[in-house]
């Protein structure tokens, strides 16, 4: 029987069905769906795309974890061997892109993976992940410039699969049972049991989460058969997400890839593509690898799947990147999710904060002395370290406009920071608490916000724009007498348990690295 694409009148209710209930707020898809358009839509167009991106995966604790723990794989590490504690520094060391499409895959995990049908909704998550990796490694080979769509289109492309899996179990076995059957391919097995291919769904999910045509437009199913070289951009895509299911399911396979696999996929895609057969390999090898070090990250076992090589091939796979031994302690401050000293005051300050603001000082030192940052990126890494290490709900640096007579938030990070950061304007010159420690150059580490002599020196603004603030930091930006802003962050809660002096000591350690930056 073969599959129709124009299914049934009667089929129409079946997908209207399904599709309310893929998208519906009640199955926590649809914020599922915000989410992933949402970063989908980030561009790498200049700083602003990576503070973006990097508000969105501070605003996820689990998220954040997790692509620290990537950063922190054997596979990315820095060969100094200095953990990478920061958002920032883990997007300039694995790449906008990369991150990007790590961050949509693990939104996909945390959403679908607790299912009561997890081993079925497991082999195709695994499978997502693994097309999408695929994807990003046959991206090395592309002719065109930014070929980012094809790494999230093969995440995209298994999505049908995966909904029904986890959504709709009882029609995702019977779809299996007629493919195990023999008779049916995968298209016609779900154009039978659901009234529409899984592909014909996935588009359709996707078009309700607005996500752009062009991805969508690449889950088009290909014609069997070798492949003629694409005619444009668009069709090197789809070509692209089409191999990396096709790769990611015979490497998800038990036992790997095997070189019938590796053969099959050349003779298919190989003239297309431009790939001779070791190449092939390579890309599997690359994509099995990476898969285990993201495997790691999510803290889900990698499978034993692997490429199986021919005799005397150069890109045998000699193991895991992700399989190599724990991460060190000192990034207990990474994962925030070890150590004796786990756990935060009442004011939501970490135990730990100590050991957070050391590896911080000594990351940022690294980045200097190697010349890998500029003044942005440190700008923006002191200010994540202080926002995570200290437990702060708001955190903001104000630098000085010129033209316009004040200071303005430019970097903001937390609750509400957007709205936050529009608000944080204040004239250069006054009398309040901001302008003496500006005009004292004296860092301040408020603990109780509501003490009346403390209330007394706050100016109107910060009272209208923040009034629930019980603690707080300022930190001014001072070179060689020159104002030029300030790092400002702060709690809903008091304090009470202060700042050391060793902490102070760091914090002044951070601050010292922008200054240096900015000093003539």
């Amino acid at each position: 029987m073969s599959s129709s694409t124009n299914p049934n009148p009667e089929d129409r209710p079946v997908r209207a069905y399904l599709l309310k209930k893929l998208c519906s707020d009640d199955e926590g898809l649809f914020a599922l769906g915000v989410s992933i358009a949402r970063v989908v839509q980030m561009a790498d167009s200049d700083d602003q795309g990576t503070q973006s991106l990097a508000y969105h995966v501070l605003s996820d604790v689990a998220l954040t974890q997790k692509i620290l723990r990537l950063a922190n794989t054997p596979q990315y590490r820095q060969a100094s061997g200095a953990p990478v504690t920061t958002i920032s520094h883990a997007i300039s060391l694995l790449g906008f892109d990369n991150v990007k499409t790590t961050a949509l895959a693990m939104l996909l995990v945390d959403t679908l993976s607790n299912s009561k049908h997890a081993q079925s909704v497991r082999v195709e998550l695994e499978a997502a992940l693994c097309a999408s990796l695929v994807g990003r490694e046959l991206a090395r080979y592309s002719p065109y410039q930014k070929a980012e769509e094809a790494a999230i289109g093969a995440l995209f492309k298994n999505l049908g699969p995966l909904l029904i899996a986890s959504r709709e179990h009882e029609r995702f076995r019977e779809i299996n049972a007629l493919i195990a059957a023999g008779q049916h391919s995968q298209a016609q097995a779900s154009q039978m049991i659901l009234g529409s291919t899984y592909d014909t769904l996935t588009a359709a999910v996707l078009r309700e989460w607005k996500i752009p045509d062009v991805i969508v437009r690449s889950l088009v199913p290909l014609p069997a058969g070798t492949l003629r070289p694409p005619p444009d951009r668009n069709e090197w895509v789809r070509q692209v997400v089409t191999f990396g299911m096709e790769a990611a399911r015979a490497l998800t396979r038990a036992g790997g890839a095997s070189a019938d696999d590796v053969r099959m996929l050349h003779q298919r895609f190989g003239n297309a593509l431009g790939l001779e057969r070791e190449q092939v390999t390579k890309v599997l090898t690359g994509a099995r690898s990476s898969m285990d070090a993201l495997l790691n990250s999510m803290q889900m076992d990698g499978s034993s799947g692997g490429v199986a090589s021919e005799p005397g091939d150069p890109y045998a796979e000699t193991g895991g990147a992700g399989a190599a031994g724990t991460l060190p302690s000192v990034l207990a401050l990474a994962s925030l999710d070890a150590g004796a000293q786990e756990g935060a005051y009442p004011s939501g300050k970490p135990y730990d904060a100590r050991e957070q603001l050391l590896a911080g000082v000594q990351e940022l030192t690294e980045m200097r002395v190697q010349g890998k940052a500029r003044v942005n990126e440190l700008i923006q890494q002191v200010l994540e370290t202080l926002y995570r290490s200290m437990g702060f709900r708001f955190a903001t640096v104000c630098l000085k406009d010129t033209k316009a007579g004040q200071f303005r938030a430019r970097i903001s990070l937390g609750d509400r920071s957007g709205p936050r950061q529009e608000g944080f304007v204040f004239p250069l010159q006054g009398k309040d608490l901001f302008h003496l420690a500006l005009d004292n150059d004296a860092d301040l580490m408020i603990a109780d916000a509501s003490a009346p002599k403390i209330r007394d020196l706050l100016p109107q603004w910060h009272l209208d724009l923040l009034p629930d603030t019980r603690s707080f930091i300022v930190l001014p930006l001072v070179v060689q007498g020159v104002q030029l802003g300030l790092f400002y962050a702060d709690r809903s809660q008091p304090a009470p348990e202060g700042v050391p002096p060793d902490e102070t000591s760091l914090i002044r350690a951070l601050k010292a690295q922008v200054l240096a930056a900015l000093s003539p």
